[in-house]
């Protein structure tokens, strides 16, 4: 297995959030975990994205621990909150300039992920100014600057229109073909269509969930 999490805990003062998160994921598969709010789903997703500390367990990518080497994370992991981490007093040229050299971003605008994303047609327009999914777009283009095996992403789809959750959910696609670990938050039924794993965060762990298409009855487990 490319990633094996085990045991993961994580409390708040006196409540217990996550109690025992346990999963293992193979190279080109994509997994979405669900839950109601205050689950502990994006508790779990900044965790393993080294934003937050656990209290104890283990997360192993091809075999180290990334919990016990965080300076590790960026380099092998992508993250996406729900909030974008952009700024918003700059254009999307800019915010990338930040993440990417001049030659690496050209490259990569001619014919490589932020091509695939569409951000070469707004990279004047400054964050401001930008649509949900523009923003949505322009973070996931930050969040792969080092090519990352794992792409960790908390709802991705929330409140955009549905060009753009196409777009995103297109390169998601070639991300995972081409062999990348994709694990999200998400209560998008298009969403669970590029997934072949299913988790429900309930008390603390995961429970795998045999999803067959059916939301309405997905929903009701929840």
């Amino acid at each position: 297995m490319e990633i094996e999490v085990t045991g993961i805990k994580k409390a708040y003062a006196r409540k217990q959030v996550l109690t025992d998160i346990t999963f293992s994921m193979e190279a080109g598969s994509c997994a979405v975990i669900l839950g109601s709010n205050g689950s502990g789903k994006s508790t779990l997703l900044s965790i393993l994205a080294g934003v937050r500390r656990a209290d104890g367990g283990s997360f192993l990518y091809r075999g180290t621990d990334l919990l016990r080497r965080p300076a590790l994370i960026p380099k092998v992991l992508g993250y996406v909150p729900q909030g974008d981490p952009l700024m918003e007093e700059l254009n999307a040229w800019d915010n990338l300039r930040m993440w990417y050299d001049r030659e690496t971003l050209k490259r990569e605008l001619a014919d490589g992920a932020l091509k695939l994303l569409g951000i070469d047609g707004f990279l004047k327009t400054p964050v401001r100014k930008m649509s949900g999914g523009m923003k949505k777009r322009l973070s996931i283009g930050c969040a792969v600057l080092s090519h990352p095996g794992i792409l960790v992403l908390d709802e991705p789809s929330a409140a955009l229109d549905p060009v753009c959750k196409e777009n995103i959910r297109r390169f998601l696609d070639i991300y995972r073909k081409d062999g990348g670990i994709v694990l999200m938050a998400s209560h998008d039924a298009q969403d669970l269509e590029l997934c072949n794993m299913y988790y429900i965060l309930r008390g603390g762990a995961l429970h795998s969930y045999p999803y067959d298409g059916d939301f309405h009855r997905l929903a009701e487990a929840l």
